[in-house]
């Protein structure tokens, strides 16, 4: 009887939402996890070279022309949307007038843009997942990156979802009213990735 009670009370506790403070206690592992609505869910496998490459060329350009009126920031760093909501975006820009967001346990609060690169494993929570997720925490724009079809989607929160604002492929300058900062291209960020051999 007691061990059946026993057993009954570990189950509650696994089935309660998980916080931010059970996600900071849990060991360093080498798999990197996001918080989802109080779910634990696991970052793997990790993104493959092309995807941090593309990573790496589009916060090299919004570092180059927006680091006066902005922060930009890469994966892995905790944006603690809620004590049940933790996410690691790849990208993050956060508007200097607001940097006290930013705080030793991580970004407590919406950036002010978030973009995420595709991958295989991640296409499906990037699409669906986090646009719902980013839109309910209010992050005003969401850029979701295909390398596979060398194309950047551009949604903008309008009321409490995402609108897609504009598509951007190969020479169209990607450019946004509420970052006039923003200077790039697909076909610059994908003619930068190396011709690797093995991909």
């Amino acid at each position: 009887m007691e061990k059946d009670r026993n057993n009954k009370q570990k189950n509650t506790m696994r089935e309660q939402p998980l916080t931010y403070g059970d996600y900071a206690k849990m060991p360093d592992n080498g798999i990197r996890y996001e918080l989802n609505d109080g779910r634990l869910e696991a970052m793997t496998p990790g993104p493959d070279a092309v995807h941090q490459l593309v990573v790496q060329q589009i916060e090299h350009r919004l570092v180059q022309s927006c680091t006066k009126d902005f922060i930009v920031l890469s994966a892995p760093i905790d944006v603690i949307l809620s004590e049940n909501e933790v996410r690691q975006p790849d990208i993050i820009m956060i508007r200097r007038d607001r940097l006290a967001i930013i705080t030793k346990r991580g970004i407590e609060g919406p950036p002010d843009l978030v973009v995420e690169v595709l991958s295989t494993f991640s296409a499906k929570r990037d699409r669906k997942q986090k646009l719902r997720s980013y839109a309910r925490y209010r992050i005003p724009e969401y850029w979701i990156v295909d390398i596979n079809n060398e194309l950047l989607e551009q949604y903008v929160l309008t009321g409490n979802r995402y609108e897609l604002l504009d598509v951007y492929i190969e020479n169209e300058p990607v450019n946004s009213g509420r970052f006039p900062c923003i200077s790039f291209t697909m076909r610059e960020i994908m003619a930068s990735i190396p011709e690797l051999p093995n991909f």
